[in-house]
């Protein structure tokens, strides 16, 4: 197969859900998003052969996989496993080679990641183990209200000004959310308030890397309009939007894929190198 028809792909097992990308001489050929279950091995090969049959790919023809994300070492059919953090800043670099800084938020952590020009990590923050700025913490709030996400970002939009939510722990967060609700302070102003709370987490993350030329948003989290206009508020600046429509909670496996895609071509240009070195000796003796 020439090198412009190279099959990679990349398998991200996250926390909430696994994602897997197919690439065909480095552009994205299909994706695949699944939720994420007790036994990551089983979703790793879900998502995978989901993602296989949308590109009408056979496994056979994959000569790179690249796993990553919190289950990354339960890829056992994977190549080499990467960090999330590594390969999200692989696949935004991908697709926007002008981002300096990235954010992703999933479905129990945040990251914000500050690359150079050739998409290396030079600095990355983390938030700690608590869900406080994380898509778990509105799902959690949605649910408490009776709500989808969907429903969440719909309402954002409406008139109101952002209910004062004072903490991030989502039990006592619950818990003032009821007391709002009780005290009949409209949904709108409660859901601002909390996007409000989760944008002031992530942006706190943002400054300890800093914002530099354009910042792109990846993760779940990252198509909720509502957080995302919030940010740019707090941060007084613009989040990139992906090109092609692509899917941000793909970024993590795009860049494994991605990975994969330049480890192949450097191991197929050491061996032609080293046949091209054995014949030039043959041909001197």
């Amino acid at each position: 197969m020439p090198n412009q028809e190279k099959v990679t792909a990349g398998v991200d097992i996250g926390s909430s859900t696994s994602k897997a990308v197919i690439l065909v001489g480095g552009k994205i050929a299909s994706y695949a998003i699944g939720p994420s279950s007790v036994s990551p091995t089983k979703t790793a090969h879900l998502v995978f052969q989901q993602a296989l049959s949308s590109a009408g790919i056979h496994r056979e023809q994959v000569t790179y996989t690249v796993g990553t994300g919190y289950g990354r070492a339960k890829v056992e059919f994977a190549d080499e496993n990467v960090s999330e953090i590594s390969c999200h800043a692989k696949g935004a670099h991908h697709l926007l080679a002008e981002v300096r800084t990235i954010v992703d938020v999933g479905g129990q952590d945040t990251k914000a990641i500050s690359i150079n020009k050739s998409g290396l990590v030079m600095e990355f923050a983390m938030n700690d183990k608590c869900a406080a700025g994380t898509g778990r913490f509105l799902d959690f709030m949605a649910r408490s209200m009776g709500l989808e996400i969907k429903d969440m970002v719909q309402m954002h939009f409406q008139d109101g000004y952002p209910a004062m939510i004072s903490s991030m722990c989502s039990v006592f967060a619950e818990s003032e959310v009821i007391n709002l609700i009780n005290e009949e302070v409209p949904l709108p102003s409660i859901i601002k308030g909390l996007h409000k709370s989760v944008a002031n987490r992530i942006s706190t993350l943002i400054r300890r890397v800093g914002v530099e030329n354009e910042i792109v948003m990846t993760g779940g989290v990252a198509k909720n309009n509502g957080v995302v206009e919030t940010l740019e508020n707090i941060l007084k600046c613009r989040f990139v939007t992906l090109p092609g429509n692509v899917d941000p909670q793909i970024i993590g496996a795009l860049g494994a894929a991605v990975i994969g895609f330049e480890k192949d071509q450097s191991l197929q240009s050491r061996t032609e190198n080293a046949g091209n070195n054995r014949g030039t000796q043959q041909a001197q003796f």
